[in-house]
């Protein structure tokens, strides 16, 4: 018999959290499929799955990343709904019950999400993860879906491909975009779902240049152009990556420079309203300049 949810977590040399993530989703209140793709780690990640194998489904060996192991998860299952749910993330308890009951409750929704935490390499939480009210436009502007705890159904799938694995970094991002696109019906279920790990050796904060490099470049091919928005942010963080802190009057002045710059990379014009906005930004950092010769 086909369990109602497929789990599928992609995993490469995470031995010190996925225990965690496996012990996350035995918890669930529900008949679960879990389905661990292993990139052919060489740390503890397979004797640790071995433990766990009467409650799992796993292979090892060489793939092309993390899209290319999650796809090999939905080729592998044929579960009505689908969970992806990364090798040092966890599902809070009673998550898979309540998401399953919400695609009874909605059975013309395509995806549910709901709401997460960043949690750090102890499982404390950091934050709440920013979510909202599903918009396809704001969702252009700012990525309001919490990874692990997005949901969706089989026919998602079969309807839309599978990710992309040319993506190294904003696979997810892309995904939800294009579904949305292609006509997706969205439902956001106000519930804390999953825990999103934070910590140095992310992919997330070790290569923030280059995730904003390919979020934008992906924006670029999916929308015409790039919001301002994500301009600016990866303005920002190339100038945390040098050093500098927005306390400086130099990460303003930076940050117009490189917002500038962004914009003709990728829009190959400035739009009005940024204009205004880097305008704006320039009047602030020249009064800021001043501040000490004005006392």
């Amino acid at each position: 018999m086909t369990a109602p949810i497929c789990v599928v977590t992609p995993s490469f040399a995470q031995g010190r959290f996925i225990e965690r993530t496996v012990e996350s989703v035995r918890g669930q209140d529900v008949a679960v499929d879990h389905m661990v793709v292993d990139g052919g780690s060489t740390d503890e990640t397979v004797e640790i799955l071995k433990r766990h194998q009467d409650h799992l489904r796993f292979v090892s060996e060489p793939d092309q990343g993390q899209a290319d192991a999650v796809n090999k998860g939905l080729v592998l299952t044929q579960a009505p709904v689908i969970g992806w749910l990364n090798s040092d993330d966890v599902y809070y308890p009673g998550a898979l019950s309540a998401v399953l009951a919400a695609f009874d409750r909605h059975p013309e929704v395509d995806v549910i999400y709901g709401n997460a935490d960043h949690i750090d390499d102890q499982d404390r939480v950091l934050e709440a993860y920013y979510t909202e009210a599903w918009s396809l436009e704001r969702l252009a502007e700012i990525c309001f879906l919490c990874q692990p705890a997005v949901f969706f159904r089989r026919r998602v799938v079969d309807r839309f491909g599978m990710l992309d694995a040319t993506l190294n970094y904003c696979m997810d991002y892309e995904y939800w975009l294009r579904l949305g696109q292609g006509g997706a019906r969205f439902l956001y279920l106000p519930q804390t779902l999953a825990g999103s790990r934070l910590y140095a050796e992310t992919k997330t904060l070790g290569s923030r240049v280059k995730v904003h490099a390919e979020i934008n470049s992906m924006l670029k091919r999916h929308r015409g152009q790039v919001p301002d928005r994500w301009l600016s942010n990866y303005a920002h963080v190339q100038l945390l990556d040098r050093g500098l802190v927005p306390e400086d009057t130099r990460f303003l002045y930076g940050l117009i420079a490189g917002t500038f710059k962004a914009s003709l990379r990728w829009n190959h014009r400035i739009s009005g309203p940024l204009l205004c906005r880097l305008a704006g930004w320039l009047r602030g950092a020249v009064l800021r300049s001043l501040l000490p010769y004005r006392r």
